[in-house]
């Protein structure tokens, strides 16, 4: 029987069709049978019909089946790979526009802070249910490939509650790679970095170069980057404070922690608004948007128009899925970074949470060996984030809105701005807003809705945040295309 290779979430633009063509680069893997799933049929049907093209185009013949029946993808899966954004664009919404209400100020929102403990609340939830399927029907020990945010708390609950085998898998540490190199003025392949820490706050705790340990000159030598200089300066300031650069850009390490988006007065120096990444106020949810609107108008005009990819080695990317499944069918070692149970891989860190380091894979498994303490300061980070990721988890598997409430409070950006009451009447707003996607707060939603209509509740601010660009309409990004093609993408 061929590999089956199931995506949950299989209409998300970005992830599959990259996916797909990176694992069909790999000779072995041209007669596997892709199962894609959604909720949306309408994404759903685009994505595979791309996805078809592209096989076709490179002079392949594998099989791609589609549905809404989870249950009939995952029926047989080896390998399944979770890309979902549960609620999608509206309720990723919400978790940007109502903290903003608050003063709380996120680029991102997926991964901490407000956004990012409600989005783990319905991902939690969502993937729960997943993991039951796996159980149930899915090929004896299946490999779960968690892509979805917020990486640490999702990865979290599946290998706790979800009785599967799951590995959480994010590209951060690749890029921070290739700007370590870039400022030390060398080739990618001739940096050798060992990073450690957990999912969007992993620090390079070791970077040898020309046979020597090179750590110590990456401040100078950011500080003198002509562009980093100027679109990094959260995690320059993190460099210098805590000795070691961190993996996640700008506009996401400076919502993790206290220090940087708790004053809108002070935080435009910190920012850079030529890329949304850099920190522009709800940056990510605004390119979300502009990219379903171009990709919807795009492929309506027929999936004629858009561009085959190419399955050579050249195009394939660096996301580690296919080279995870590479190592495990064919035995070439792959090494990457990987998030994982912790156990005694950091030891400064707590052995229950998911932590992201190095580690081997091949025929036998992931192998990742203990990377060590983490430098006091770059842990004491972490386990600030860690004791909101443990009481996240907590929160969404039993539906319990005082540990949720709770995380809310040892967020560190959370905790900065807001005082306590705040919080609570924050967290009863999402709670209504994102009823839909949480099945589990059902009581706690009746009576969260009883609060916010018998009042008297507390006042709030009409803001657009301290640095919020306008979400370009389709006609705008079709102008901007003609002035300067690819600008609207």
């Amino acid at each position: 029987m061929p590999l089956k290779i199931a995506f949950i979430g299989a209409g998300s633009i970005g992830f599959t069709r990259k996916l797909v063509a990176d694992l069909l680069t790999v000779p072995e893997f041209a007669n596997v049978e892709f199962a894609f799933t959604d909720l949306n049929r309408r994404n759903l049907e685009m994505v595979a019909a791309l996805c078809r093209r592209d096989i076709a185009a490179n002079n392949l013949t594998t099989t791609i089946t589609a549905t809404t029946d989870r249950r009939a993808a995952l029926t047989g899966a080896n390998y399944v790979f979770c890309v979902v954004r549960i609620g999608g664009l509206e309720a990723f919404a919400h978790d940007i526009e109502i903290p903003l209400k608050y003063g709380v100020d996120q680029c991102v929102g997926d991964t901490l802070c407000a956004g990012g403990i409600m989005y783990a609340q319905r991902g939690i939830a969502a993937l729960l249910d997943f993991c039951r399927d796996i159980r149930e029907v899915a090929a004896p020990d299946c490999l779960l490939l968690n892509y979805a945010n917020p990486m640490a708390m999702m990865t979290w609950a599946a290998n706790k509650y979800g009785g599967v085998r799951c590995v959480g898998l994010c590209h951060g540490v690749q890029h921070g790679h290739w700007q370590i190199a870039q400022v030390l003025g060398l080739e990618k392949k001739d940096v050798d970095i060992v990073c450690a820490g957990i999912n969007h706050q992993t620090w390079y705790v070791s970077v040898l170069a020309e046979g020597r340990e090179r750590t110590g000159e990456l401040l100078a030598a950011f500080e003198r980057h002509k562009e980093f200089s100027q679109t990094e300066k959260v995690r320059i300031d993190m460099l210098r404070r805590f000795g070691y650069y961190s993996t996640e850009s700008n506009g996401h390490l400076s919502e993790y922690v206290p220090w940087y988006r708790k004053r809108p007065d002070e935080m435009l120096p910190w920012i850079d608004l030529s890329v949304w990444i850099n920190g522009e106020t709800g940056g990510y949810l605004r390119v979300c948007t502009e990219g379903r609107h171009w990709f919807e108008a795009e492929f309506g005009r027929g999936v004629e128009t858009i561009a085959p990819l190419r399955y050579t080695p050249e195009n394939r990317s660096e996301e580690h899925g296919s080279r995870i499944l590479e190592a495990l069918e064919t035995g070439r070692v792959y090494r990457g970074h990987f998030n994982l149970v912790n156990g005694a891989t950091i030891p400064n860190l707590p052995p229950d949470a998911i932590v992201e380091a190095p580690g081997f894979v091949d025929r036998f498994g992931f192998n990742t060996p203990s990377v060590g303490e983490l430098p006091l300061g770059c842990a004491a980070v972490c386990n600030a984030s860690i004791s909101v990721q443990r009481l996240g988890v907590e929160a969404a598997v039993h539906g319990d809105d005082q540990l949720l409430r709770q995380a809310f409070m040892m967020d560190p950006l959370v905790g900065a701005v807001c005082q306590p009451p705040q919080i609570w009447q924050m967290v009863d707003e999402m709670l209504v807003a994102l009823a839909p996607w949480l099945p589990q707060y059902k009581k706690s939603v009746a009576a969260a809705k009883r609060r916010l209509k018998k009042g008297p509740l507390l006042p709030t601010k009409k803001t657009r945040g301290a640095a919020r660009l306008k979400t370009r309409s389709l006609a705008e990004l079709k102008r901007e295309e003609k002035k300067n093609p690819r600008a609207g993408h």
